[in-house]
């Protein structure tokens, strides 16, 4: 049976210098009107007042009647709209606890995006045409939509390389669940290994970041005694970094889908990458290898096709239990890739982890405990299981 899922279908496209001009100015416009609303709501405030959303939209209306913003009446008025309830959402998840406080965009740093609802936008045949604009664009449909798609929303974009995306959010029965499989794999995380599964199988590491290294590098010097704005060698440079993103994600994404394919459960540890990009030794090569991606691909594949997803505590110790006999190592340096535990079994440290997380994870579909540290308590036992804690997603 189909599962009615929202999916975004993301398109390249072409657009002519008149699109591209107009779409800039609606970047900048978007940009502006989000820091205008949030230095209003920091204002606010200070004075212990809230403000939401109905405000500053009210406050939208002035600010295009000033002679100062009278160019905001230039752009479709959507997506100054959309932007103001991204900033709506920003701080329901700040208070909810789940995010920082909403920063302000840069011009220069901050993704150029803007979002068009219905209103805005007309589909047909085909054929995207957006407010403002009277062509459609030319969009590069390098796979069909789904049958009888809609698109709810359209969001265009321009990449640090400039490139331009659309995204159409579409809604329909267009994701079928897998046939179920009695396979369950444990999944540990590695920098010198991609990820080493418990089946003994290690995908490798194609450190993308490290092989342009040098090159980045030079084109950044070079860059630096360059022009700053729109010079070809800073297009370039621009074009170099979003081939490694753009490498790295489809390998992500072969990989993660083969998972989902083969295996009904998949078990995986809840890795704080954000505290540990604070090692400086190691940040450059954990952000290349992009766990946080990784996991997130996993979950929403998971979730669309019938498959059950794991997560293991951060803190249990699969790397210093013998998969064997089950007794804890006191210590285990991240130096040592091969341990040799006192009942006599050899171990793999990722392979050993792997099949421990399998384990855990299975313990908990189970018995439908939290899987959490194994901790010495005073009477000389270790617990591996506790009742699982309400945390922020």
């Amino acid at each position: 049976m189909a599962t009615r899922v929202k999916r975004a279908f993301k398109y390249r496209f072409h657009p002519t210098d008149a699109q591209a001009a107009e779409l800039s100015r609606t970047f900048g416009c978007v940009r502006k009107v989000y820091n205008l609303a949030l230095a209003a709501r920091a204002e606010a405030w200070t004075r212990q007042e809230r403000v939401n959303y109905n405000q500053t939209s009210a406050m939208l209306t002035v600010w295009k009647k000033t002679e100062e913003l009278a160019y905001l009446n230039e752009v479709s008025s959507v997506p100054l709209q959309q932007a103001l309830r991204h900033l709506q959402l920003a701080f329901a998840n700040f208070f909810g606890k789940r995010s920082k406080y909403p920063r302000f965009k840069s011009r220069k740093k901050s993704r150029k995006s803007a979002e068009y609802t219905t209103s805005a936008f007309r589909f047909h045949g085909g054929e995207l045409r957006l407010a403002k604009m009277a062509g459609p664009l030319a969009i590069v449909w390098s796979r069909p939509l789904p049958e009888g798609a809609c698109p709810s929303t359209v969001t265009v974009s321009q990449d640090a390389a400039g490139r331009w995306f659309v995204a159409l959010l579409c809604e329909g029965p267009s994701v079928v669940p897998l046939a179920a499989t009695g396979t369950a794999v444990g999944i540990d995380a590695g920098l010198n290994h991609l990820v080493t599964l418990s089946t003994g199988e290690k995908v490798a590491n194609l450190r993308h970041e490290r092989r342009d290294r040098a090159r980045l590098e030079k084109a950044q010097r070079e860059l630096s005694r360059k022009a700053k704005r729109d010079g070809a060698n800073r297009a370039k440079a621009r074009r170099k970094v979003a081939r490694i993103t753009d490498r790295r994600r489809d390998g992500l994404h072969k990989l993660t889908s083969r998972l989902v394919r083969e295996n009904q459960t998949l078990v995986i540890e809840d890795l704080t990458v954000r505290n540990m990009v604070k090692n400086r030794s190691l940040a450059r090569a954990i952000s290349d290898v992009a766990w946080r991606e990784l996991r997130m691909m996993l979950e929403y594949k998971c979730s669309w096709y019938g498959r059950e997803l794991v997560v293991v505590d951060r803190w249990f110790p699969s790397s210093r239990l013998c998969s064997a006999c089950g007794s804890l190592q006191e210590k285990m340096p991240l130096n040592v890739r091969e341990w040799t535990c006192g009942c006599g079994a050899t171990h793999d440290r990722d392979v050993n982890a792997a099949k421990n997380l399998l384990a855990a994870g299975l313990a908990v579909t189970v018995c439908g405990a939290g899987v959490g540290p194994q901790r010495r308590t005073p009477g000389g036992q270790s617990a591996t299981k506790q009742k699982p804690s309400r945390r922020e997603p």
